[in-house]
């Protein structure tokens, strides 16, 4: 091991705190504050540098937007003519559809590296720790409180193996697990059966992710090998995002819907 490597290692080790991603959430809101504060005392050269820096970051930033916002422009296309004898009229729409669906290509890849979803359900209700969790209480006379058990579904991958029960701070009960979903397709309006993959996104906290809790508006990602999905350049779809749209503590099954 290379010197001075020690925090990277133990992370490879043992893995980061369960509240890792809020902790770092809420340093790099703070960090928007510190920078004004600092944007407002600093004078003379270390201003002109700070400012400089700054206005180059949001050009930067206001281009990243601009490519994500959604354009409807058509533009006509060479590749998108058929052969034989078509009317103009027919030829020129053909050739506008034809772009529009490459522009749809470019905007979902965009989508994609933005994190941006037009999800079915766009808010939830926000789920308390207590309901959430239950607590388990330890020790000879019962007196630690340091264990939580989750009362919710969740899902663990194939490869999981349990820490010792002494030094499990989250249990996930055994019954609680699920590894499928019936998820439909809203073009095809038809409903599969797919394996879960893992969890992409829970909306009520990053910690609830990481555990691998599915509530509902949770996304998770499926295998839909089965469904025979091709991309437009002709390769085979295996994993695709999908929305919990019901409640699986209550249905006793996980229903979602494909995010296309």
């Amino acid at each position: 091991m290379p010197q001075n490597e020690y925090i990277e290692e133990s992370i490879r080790r043992h893995g980061r705190r369960m509240d890792h991603a809020e902790r770092k959430r809420k340093r790099e809101a703070r960090q928007v504050h510190k920078d004004a504060e600092f944007a407002q005392k600093v004078h003379g050269l270390k201003a002109k540098l700070y400012n400089k820096k700054r206005h180059s970051e949001k050009i930067q930033m206001k281009k990243t937007l601009k490519m994500h916002d959604e354009k409807n422009a058509k533009q006509k296309t060479d590749d998108a003519v058929p052969d034989g004898a078509v009317p103009a009229y027919l030829l020129d729409r053909e050739g506008q559809q034809r772009a529009k669906v490459l522009s749809n290509m470019l905007k979902q890849k965009r989508k994609e590296k933005a994190g941006k979803w037009n999800v079915p359900l766009p808010k939830v209700r926000g789920i308390a720790e207590d309901e959430m969790f239950k607590v388990v209480k330890t020790g000879k006379s019962k007196s630690k409180a340091w264990k939580r058990m989750v009362t919710k579904p969740t899902f663990v991958g194939d490869g999981f193996t349990r820490k010792p029960p002494k030094y499990e701070r989250f249990i996930r009960p055994m019954a609680l697990r699920y590894k499928k979903a019936n998820v439909t397709h809203p073009e095809l309006k038809a409903t599969f059966q797919l394996p879960i993959i893992g969890v992409k996104k829970n909306p009520q906290s990053p910690m609830y992710t990481q555990l691998g809790v599915l509530t509902k508006g949770t996304i998770i990602e499926v295998n839909v090998a089965e469904l025979g999905l091709v991309t437009t350049g002709g390769k085979v779809l295996w994993g695709k995002y999908a929305q919990i749209t019901n409640n699986p503590e209550n249905d006793g099954c996980i229903n979602a819907l494909l995010l296309v």
